[in-house]
């Protein structure tokens, strides 16, 4: 009997330390949800780029997609690693309004679709990518998610400085 009560309070020890470790790794909602955005932003950029790619014949644009599609797809490696040690199910898919800038892409063709793509994808997602990860930098609680937006943070920002210069390039078109 004696032995039966030890060997129950050593499994419920060892239950609640387990539960402890299991909900330390575990993120708040608000970093769970900066992670989750992290995640949509490379996704665009990667399915965005691919698109881009077979699209254009501007070769400075090409590689810029390329580039996306290769950075942007080590980011979400990284984001879903991170996700994975978090506990957090990320998305799979672009959400609705990049479902709807890939159908807008998707009819467009030569120097307008090359405008709008470095407009958009270029400088507009990555500028609002900037502020994500700037904004996950100073409010995210969970270290691990700080450190990611730090990893990301000037990657972005020099495809940014790419993409702004590649707007003034083919604006000229």
């Amino acid at each position: 009997m004696r032995f039966t009560r030890h060997l129950l309070a050593a499994a419920a020890v060892i239950a609640a330390l387990g539960n402890q470790a299991w909900a330390a790794d575990k993120l708040e909602a608000s970093d769970a949800s900066m992670l989750k955005d992290i995640a949509q932003a490379n996704i665009a950029e990667v399915e965005t780029g691919k698109l881009a790619v077979e699209k254009t014949t501007n070769s400075d644009v090409k590689k810029f997609a390329q580039m996306m599609v290769d950075d942007h797809g080590e980011g979400l490696s990284d984001v879903k690693a991170l996700a994975s040690t978090k506990g957090v199910e990320l998305p799979d898919s672009p959400d609705v309004k990049h479902k709807a800038v890939m159908l807008e892409f998707k009819a467009l063709k030569g120097d307008l679709f090359d405008s709008r793509y470095v407009k958009q994808a270029g400088v507009g997602d990555h500028e609002a990518t900037e502020k994500l990860l700037k904004k996950t930098q100073a409010d995210a609680k969970d270290a691990d998610v700080k450190a990611l937006a730090t990893k990301m943070l000037p990657v972005v920002q020099g495809h940014l400085k790419h993409a702004q210069d590649l707007a003034v390039k083919t604006a000229k078109k």
